[in-house]
């Protein structure tokens, strides 16, 4: 049988990668058959779900994830889109942090931090999912979330203020780093105005958001 998709396992979650000239029809029915042959592998798991090897319309998106839902018990938390550029500084600041700060229990979060969560570390913390509202996470080191940041965040709680917060969707409802707090309406009118993966950095006495791929050259 001819392949029209591949399914790896990565520390990003599950990447489904799609032959480029194949039908779209014959492409679900392959999914929905690879995966019916391995669902309790994915028992009770939270992943994110990155696509690539051709554009999806936002239909093809939704028709493919509910295979996914269908035929496995996996919560997607989060979709990382089909950007080559911004998806190789993403990765980039994942590998970055995850080989900079100790290998420990709680360095590498998977899941989804619900209302009520706290989440605390003495070091950077990569989050695999989103930071809900009424959640919190604050680390001494940088908060990587590879989903949305809708809860409280607070990075460089040591007093670090070469830390940054980033994540794939960011509207906090509270955002600190080190000494600096963000005031939520500037944060909410910048999110706005900026498309794909966002950072936030201390500059003097305010935190600013800004594109991740303005910080390309740092992190690849």
């Amino acid at each position: 049988m001819e392949r029209l998709v591949t399914i790896r396992i990565s520390r990003y979650g599950l990447d489904i990668e799609l032959k480029p000239e194949a039908d779209f029809e014959s492409i679900l029915a392959q999914l929905n058959e690879k995966l019916e042959n391995t669902a309790g592998f994915f028992k009770n798991a939270k992943m994110a779900v990155s696509i690539s090897g051709r554009p999806l319309s936002r239909t093809e998106e939704e028709r493919m994830l509910d295979v996914i839902d269908r035929n496995t018990q996996i919560e997607v938390v989060c979709i990382i889109e089909q950007d080559e550029e911004y998806e190789a500084v993403y990765k980039s600041i994942v590998e970055r942090t995850l080989s900079e700060a100790q290998k420990r229990e709680g360095m590498f979060y998977r899941g989804t931090l619900e209302r009520g969560q706290v989440l605390e570390t003495d070091s950077d913390i990569v989050i695999l999912g989103n930071v809900e509202a009424g959640a919190s996470v604050t680390a001494s080191g940088s908060i990587v979330i590879m989903g949305a940041l809708y809860g409280s965040a607070h990075a460089g709680s040591g007093g670090n203020r070469e830390a940054f917060v980033t994540a794939l969707f960011l509207q906090p409802k509270e955002l600190r780093i080190a000494d600096v707090e963000a005031k939520r309406n500037i944060i909410y009118q910048e999110s706005l105005s900026i498309n794909g993966p966002k950072i936030a950095v201390v500059d003097g006495r305010r935190i600013y958001l800004d594109p991740l791929m303005d910080y390309r050259q740092i992190f690849i």
